[in-house]
């Protein structure tokens, strides 16, 4: 079973030459390591190191980051988790591989603990959702110790934005955010994937519904935590509303 992270590269991540900076680049890389070995052994997991990881393009401000972790190798308590971090220009959706590897992650040993299960056999089912990871760190909670609602609809956003970018191929804005209700609350620690599907493509917008599931990564229990639906709209250089290529031809419900 394999883990997807989706990210944008801000200024903030980027070095003086305007790139992704190694060290946000490797955090990525260690991020979704450790929950697709957390999902694969559903214990306490941490990094034991790294095989050698060269940098082959950069990625760029402005370009989405996907960052992916798969379990490749099992030992008794240790797993190999292969990693690559691709660069995705939003517009052209040109996809550029900036660096792969392996990840070797460990959990701790415990009295009366069994051998770890051998690697899963590959799932390439296609549902039509694009799905991507995160994990809940304490600076993301509130004084509950539960995933702050304000960081919450960040998340939604962003997917909305990822989402609706590859499918239009175009710069993309949000016009509108439809009703959003939380159901269940994450917690600190938990595992949270966004789940987005672009449902009606117009002549400059594409309307995306955005769902937050919540896994404890110990237990593999899962629930719906919030919905949302999101218009964003395709600009030209000026801000104004442009036409998305092929929208004509686009079915208006996905």
């Amino acid at each position: 079973m394999s883990v997807t992270l989706i990210d944008m590269v801000f200024p903030g991540d980027a070095n003086h030459h305007g790139t992704l900076f190694g060290g946000v680049g490797l955090a990525h890389l260690d991020k979704v390591a450790f929950l697709a070995a957390a999902r694969h052994a559903r214990r306490p997991i941490v990094t034991a190191g790294c095989e050698r990881i060269d940098f082959a393009a950069p990625a760029r401000i402005g370009e989405m980051v996907e960052a992916t972790g798969r379990v490749v190798r099992v030992g008794r308590t240790s797993m190999g988790v292969e990693v690559q971090l691709w660069a995705e220009a939003p517009v052209s959706g040109e996809r550029r591989l900036c660096t792969q590897g392996v990840f070797n992650m460990v959990t701790p040993k415990t009295e009366g603990q069994g051998a770890l299960a051998p690697v899963p056999a590959v799932d390439a089912t296609d549902d039509g959702w694009l799905r991507a990871v995160e994990t809940v760190f304490p600076t993301w909670t509130n004084h509950y110790g539960t995933l702050y609602g304000g960081d919450a609809l960040k998340l939604m956003a962003k997917a909305a934005f990822v989402c609706a970018t590859r499918r239009a191929r175009a710069v993309m804005v949000m016009a509108a955010s439809g009703r959003i209700d939380f159901s269940a609350p994450i917690h600190e620690g938990d595992l949270i994937e966004l789940a987005s599907r672009a449902t009606r493509v117009g002549r400059s917008s594409v309307t995306v519904e955005v769902e937050l599931w919540a896994e404890s990564l110990l237990t593999g229990d899962r629930r719906r935590s919030a919905a949302a639906e999101f218009v964003m709209v395709a600009v030209d250089e000026t801000g104004r509303a442009t036409p998305i290529s092929g929208w004509d031809r686009a079915l208006e419900t996905g």
